[in-house]
């Protein structure tokens, strides 16, 4: 595991625990073992076993990984098995079960939006945002990946995105375009986020490899694709969308032909897949 995302995960431990476990401190004797098993409680996807799993390695407990990242689970499977101290293996358990809880609910969310498009035979491709928690977006971008989804933008270095207040502040985005191009490197693609069909229209022409159309209802974005068609110019970009977009409209949107589906709410507001930690003395 990369030593960044152990020194992430013992800060975690560090802020759940404090100064120590009292209850396990008082009631768990020192030397006693255990083994146990982390269970799904709920149908879903998986993300986040191979941080829980590293979780309790770090507190060197023996760990048997039975379903991992990307795999469905039902009600009542065992994910992982767990062997070792007591008290470390209850040290870690509520931090463990909110990574799974949290991330698992993300991949899930993103796997029923993905599978919405495949219902319709559509390529189309579900991204998440930048809509995600500090020290978390990392986690929560893998967990997009897992459910079937695309990261988009980790960070800001990532990728030129020309949102709205850019062009509040610039005024022009054949402009804004044209100074991005002089000076990025080839290496990285210019997306540019547009409120208006015209604009979608300049932003092509001035060079952008992506277009997002944000806010765009679906009758709004075959206008705009129509208009993109007629100039020739579908083939030369990538358009993206953006803006409440849901699970219940989803299909609205992918049959409108754009490339991109963005969506917030896939790591802001997923549902946590539910899950629980099971101790048998050994």
């Amino acid at each position: 595991m990369n030593p960044i995302i152990d020194q992430l995960l013992l800060r975690f431990l560090e802020e759940d625990v404090g100064f120590c476990d009292l209850t396990s401190d008082i009631v768990i004797s020192e030397g006693e073992k255990t083994r146990g098993y982390i269970i799904s409680k709920s149908e879903g996807v998986l993300s986040g076993v191979r941080y829980a799993s590293r979780l309790f390695e770090l507190l060197g407990v023996k760990v048997r990984v039975l379903k991992f990242d990307g795999d469905k689970v039902v009600s009542e499977e065992k994910v992982m098995e767990l062997e070792g101290l007591a008290k470390s293996i209850l040290l870690g358990e509520r931090v463990a079960l909110n990574l799974l809880m949290h991330l698992s609910g993300i991949a899930t969310l993103t796997f029923l939006a993905v599978s919405e498009l495949k219902k319709l035979g559509l390529n189309t491709r579900v991204a998440a945002t930048r809509k995600t928690l500090p020290d978390m977006h990392f986690m929560e971008k893998k967990a997009v990946e897992n459910g079937g989804g695309d990261t988009h933008r980790y960070r800001l270095d990532d990728c030129v995105l020309i949102k709205t207040n850019h062009l509040a502040i610039i005024g022009d985005v054949a402009k804004a375009v044209g100074e991005v191009k002089k000076r990025i490197s080839f290496v990285k693609k210019v997306e540019v986020e547009v409120e208006s069909s015209e604009d979608a229209l300049t932003a092509i022409k001035a060079g952008a490899d992506i277009v997002m159309l944000d806010n765009f209802p679906p009758e709004k974005i075959r206008e705009t694709l129509k208009l993109i068609s007629q100039e020739n110019l579908r083939d030369k970009v990538i358009i993206e969308v953006s803006g409440n977009v849901t699970l219940e409209n989803i299909a609205e949107f992918g049959k409108t032909g754009v490339d991109v589906i963005s969506m917030g709410c896939i790591t802001h507001s997923a549902p946590a897949l539910d899950f629980s930690l099971k101790l048998e003395p050994v």
